[in-house]
C-alpha cells in the first residue's frame, strides 16, 4: 500500500495546545507515520470569520485531498469548539470532504462526555461528505499521552481504518 495523505485538524482557541498534540498522537497510532499536513485551526485567525481566505482556502484543500483526517476538538460546553465550527462551515455541505476517511477525536476532564465525539462531531463530519467507518474517539485530556491509553479504540478500530485506506490505495 502506498502511503496515505493524512491530515490533522486541531480546533483548540489555544496554539499548540494539548489537542493538537493528541490529534497527531492518534494519526502516527493509526498510520505508524507522521502526518502529512498539521492544521492548528487558531492559526487561521480571522480569515475564518468570512469566505475567500487564502490560507483557509488552502487549508481546506488540504482536507479535501486527504486520505484521512483526524479532527480534533476540546470539549467547550459538552460540544466541539467554535473555532472549529468556523473551519468546518469553509465546506461545501454534502462533497466538501467526499471520500476523506475521518476520525473525529475530543478531549475533555472527565468521562462526563464521552459521547460527544459521536453525536455531535461526526454527524458534522458525515454532513460534510466525509467517511466516519469508525466510532468517534474521547480522551482524557491529561492522560491521552499514557502508555496504553489508545490501546482499547486502536484493537478496536485500526483494522477498519486500514481497510478503508488500502481502498484508496491498493498495492
Amino acid at each position: 500500500m502506498t502511503s496515505p495523505t493524512v491530515t490533522v485538524v486541531a480546533g483548540n482557541p489555544k496554539p499548540s495546545s494539548r489537542t493538537l498534540e493528541a490529534a497527531q498522537l492518534v494519526a502516527r497510532a493509526i498510520t505508524g507515520t507522521s502526518p502529512t499536513t498539521v492544521i492548528d485551526v487558531v492559526d487561521l485567525g480571522p480569515g475564518l470569520l468570512g469566505w475567500g481566505d487564502p490560507a483557509v482556502a488552502e487549508a481546506t484543500r488540504a482536507v479535501a485531498a486527504s486520505d484521512l483526517v483526524v479532527v480534533a476538538s476540546p470539549t467547550f460546553k459538552a460540544t466541539y469548539s467554535g473555532v472549529l465550527k468556523l473551519f468546518l462551515d469553509q465546506f461545501a455541505t454534502g462533497d466538501g470532504m467526499a471520500g476523506v476517511t475521518a476520525v473525529p477525536l475530543m478531549l475533555g476532564a472527565g468521562p462526563a462526555h464521552h459521547l460527544a465525539p459521536e453525536l455531535l462531531l461526526k454527524p458534522v463530519l458525515v454532513e460534510l461528505g466525509a467517511v466516519v467507518p469508525v466510532q468517534g474517539l474521547y480522551l482524557s485530556d491529561r492522560g491521552f499521552a499514557e502508555p496504553g491509553a489508545l490501546d482499547p479504540w486502536l484493537a478496536r478500530w485500526q483494522p477498519a481504518i486500514t481497510t478503508m485506506l488500502r481502498g484508496r490505495h491498493p498495492s
